[in-house]
């Protein structure tokens, strides 16, 4: 795959804003399984006294899934999810680059590793607080077991979810678990982000790649990575305490401390590898399709000199 050659004119803010959520949207699609597989990992032995499926390993956990509750339902929750990469990867990963030039004193001709990780923690808390109930209806639809193809289901859709969790729960319920889901997207995007921008970076200065595939799936591949390893525990706690029954934890903290008490230190690793093979594959597809998607932008601009 050799790809559209680099545009002379720079990519503006908007095109980036719109091709980091479309190439999100992308990477969900191809890669949500693993996600859900992940989730069903990370609330397995929250309740120790319930008798309910036990997962084994992330293929173990999607097959398991859709011999007992239909072939759909990996994808449960995929809806929320494209809601929630349209606003929140538009903003973590689109705007990133204006938030850096923002914080990069004038005249410098680099970033320091300071600024990339103020941007990427500035654009993540950002990406939360907007995209926050997506996140938490997504959750609920991948966190909700359905036996046999009549079982009972809470929500009939995404918006039937969005509109009984803010009745029952109130509007805060919607936002439940922000902010663990800030400490983890802060996390995240600047594993995700700075370290895609370094490599690619360090690849280009060295002349080992041209900005091309090769050199776009390398730093993605790290950047999932990177991502996996540091946010794993506050992703286990995220994913817990959103898809909590009111009442059973008092804060994120109480969550994460019954968690080590009951389970050990471990837990906070539950779901890694489908956290991995996740992030790894989501960044590869997402990184390799928002630069392509950015050329492509910019060519129609160029060609129609049409503001975008």
């Amino acid at each position: 795959m050799v790809g559209l050659q680099p545009s002379e004119v720079p990519p503006t803010t908007v095109v980036k804003f719109l091709g980091a959520g479309a190439a999100a949207c992308f990477a969900d699609l191809l890669t949500f399984p693993l996600d859900t597989a992940k989730v069903r990992l990370q609330i397995q032995g929250e309740n120790p006294g319930a008798q309910s499926v036990q997962y084994r390993g992330v293929l173990g956990t999607i097959l398991t899934m859709v011999r007992t509750e239909g072939p759909r339902s990996p994808y449960s929750g995929l809806v929320a999810g494209l809601h929630r990469q349209m606003s929140f990867a538009s903003i973590r990963i689109g705007l990133y680059d204006s938030v850096k030039q923002f914080y990069t004193p004038k005249g410098a001709d680099h970033s320091n590793i300071a600024i990339r990780i103020l941007a990427g923690c500035t654009t993540g808390a950002m990406a939360v607080t907007c995209a926050q109930p997506t996140d938490v209806v997504k959750v609920r639809f991948q966190a909700m077991i359905r036996l046999g193809t009549g079982g009972e289901r809470k929500y009939r859709g995404t918006m039937d979810a969005y509109r009984t969790i803010a009745r029952e729960e109130g509007v805060r319920g919607l936002w439940k678990g922000t902010w663990p889901n800030i400490t983890r997207n802060a996390i995240v995007n600047c594993a995700e982000m700075v370290t895609y921008d370094i490599i690619k970076e360090k690849l280009l200065d060295s002349h080992l790649f041209t900005d091309n595939f090769p050199c776009h799936f390398v730093s993605a591949f790290g950047a999932g990575f990177c991502a996996t390893v540091v946010a794993s525990p506050v992703d286990v706690v995220k994913t817990r305490y959103m898809n909590a029954p009111p009442g059973r934890y008092r804060s994120p903290l109480h969550c994460m401390l019954k968690m080590v008490a009951q389970e050990g230190p471990t837990a906070f690793y539950k779901g890694f590898m489908p956290s991995f093979l996740r992030l790894g594959a989501w960044n590869v597809m997402m990184f390799v399709t928002y630069e392509q998607l950015k050329r492509v932008l910019m060519k129609v601009r160029v060609l129609r000199e049409s503001p975008f």
